[in-house]
């Protein structure tokens, strides 16, 4: 069924797999995010804590550098004065000439900014630096200063490797010569170590990339086999469905036939008969009123009463396919003729007792539950050989309940090869009473049967007014 928008209504099989999918989807999405979030935070808290180790071992390394070229220079520096170039010169030339590794150096500025010792790039020396600052714009030259000038310490800035010529970050540690007034430093650079924290992120990435790649996959199959078993159970439901609908169909027919057999019997050895009688009564008043024999009228007499019997017989069959008191008086009154018809047709003793329905019955349960009490009493009639039938009726807070109880021999020799219509019978009041959404209930045993049949609440219709009385009493 096509929908404004060109939408389409879902079918039941859509529905479902629909109601199984989206929660799985929903929580896999979930997860994915809260995988990755908890995933990228916890690898960043662990890729900080390495890059700190590292620097902190690079700066313990300056620092130990710094130590050895200021005990190699210790004595000179010691015994000399303030202005004794003899000292300085000596002291310039020792720390150009340690070097170590492929871009270790000492350097030195005296607190004017004049570059001292360089021995990485002599072209320096000798010129002033003031005012320098790395790509990023921080101060290079006059930060060394300032710190030099307030004891020491480190500082990090971008630098040209002399290995390569290439722009990388530095970590220098740097120290005052007050007497002398230099700034005395030496730097590591840390692309290494940059290098390392930077590889450790894309690992951590592709790890993070991988897992919700992983979860995917397996929403995706758990997807697939969701689908599958539903389309599984969704072919063999169909299957069943089927099967139960050609069943039920084939029991259709069946009822149908049976119930065509049995109103032609009823035509054939009731209403026939009596016609035939009919007919042969009148064809002989018919001659004896020619002859002139006064006993014509007694023929005639007797045809009217096999007619009147004919009348009869076709009431009570028209009663039997569709009562007349059901839709004109209620089920009450309907239960009633019914039970009256019973105990005149068979002998029994019949009793019915009825409450006043405060609500009534909608027409799908009047006409379940007087099928249920037809059948019933079919079959007390055919198989029970009882010799007292009660039928109780009556509406209460979860909806209406009627018992049908005998004095039969219970319905397990009921069950009879010879009897296969008993079973469809008591199969066809509980599936009467289960469209209802109501309960049936059989309860049977050597000293009698009792059927319970239930409906909810749901198919009361609501009280009417109290000046109706007895359209609200027959239910």
């Amino acid at each position: 069924m096509r929908f404004p928008g060109n939408l389409i209504r879902p079918n039941y099989g859509q529905k479902l797999f629909l109601t199984a999918t989206l929660p799985l989807i929903l929580a896999a999405v979930v997860i994915s995010i809260l995988v990755t979030l908890q995933s990228t935070q916890l690898a960043e808290r662990e890729i900080q804590q390495l890059e700190q180790q590292l620097i902190a071992a690079k700066r313990a390394e300056l620092k130990n550098y710094l130590s050895i070229a200021r005990n190699a220079v210790i004595n000179i520096y010691g015994r000399a004065g303030p202005d004794d170039a003899n000292a300085k010169l000596a002291v310039t030339q020792t720390l150009s000439a340690m070097l170590y590794g492929q871009d270790g150096y000492f350097f030195v500025y005296d607190y004017d900014g004049n570059n001292l010792v360089s021995p990485r790039e002599t072209d320096l020396i000798g010129t002033n630096w003031s005012g320098i600052t790395d790509p990023n714009g921080i101060p290079v030259t006059d930060e060394l200063i300032r710190l030099a000038r307030s004891g020491g310490g480190y500082h990090s800035y971008d630098w040209r490797k002399p290995s390569t010529g290439q722009m990388a970050r530095m970590i220098t540690y740097v120290i005052g010569f007050q007497d002398w007034q230099w700034a005395v430093g030496t730097g590591i650079f840390v692309d290494d170590v940059l290098a390392a924290v930077t590889a450790s992120r894309e690992q951590v990435e592709a790890r993070v990339q991988r897992t919700f790649f992983y979860i995917g996959g397996i929403t995706l199959a758990a997807l697939l086999l969701v689908f599958t078993i539903g389309l599984f159970i969704n072919i063999r439901e169909r299957r069943l469905a089927d099967a139960k609908l050609k069943k039920l169909t084939q029991r259709v027919f069946d009822a149908q036939e049976e119930e065509r057999s049995r109103v032609a019997r009823e035509l054939h050895d009731g209403i026939s008969q009596i016609l035939v009688g009919v007919r042969y009564a009148l064809d002989i008043a018919r001659r004896r009123l020619t002859n002139g024999d006064a006993r014509g009228t007694e023929n005639l007499d007797k045809g009217l009463e096999h007619l009147s019997g004919a009348i009869q017989e076709v009431r009570r069959i028209s009663r039997d396919l569709r009562p007349g008191a059901l839709d004109d008086l209620g089920l009450g009154p309907a239960l009633k003729a019914l039970a009256e018809d019973f105990a005149q047709r068979t002998g029994m003793t019949t009793e019915i007792t009825t409450a006043v329905f405060r609500n009534r019955l909608d027409d799908d349960a009047k006409i379940a539950l007087y099928r249920v009490a037809q059948e019933a009493l079919t079959n007390v009639e055919r198989h029970s050989g009882a010799t007292h039938v009660s039928i109780d009726i009556r509406g209460h807070s979860n909806g209406a309940t009627m018992r049908i109880s005998d004095n039969g021999h219970g319905i397990e020799r009921m069950h009879q090869p010879a009897t296969p219509t008993a079973g469809l019978g008591l199969r066809n009041m509980q599936e009467r009473v289960e469209q209802l959404d109501g309960t049936l209930r059989i309860v049977s045993s050597n000293s009698g049967t009792m059927i319970e049949a239930t409906v909810p609440l749901i198919h009361l219709l609501p009280p009417q007014d109290r000046s109706d009385t007895d359209t609200r009493a027959s239910a």
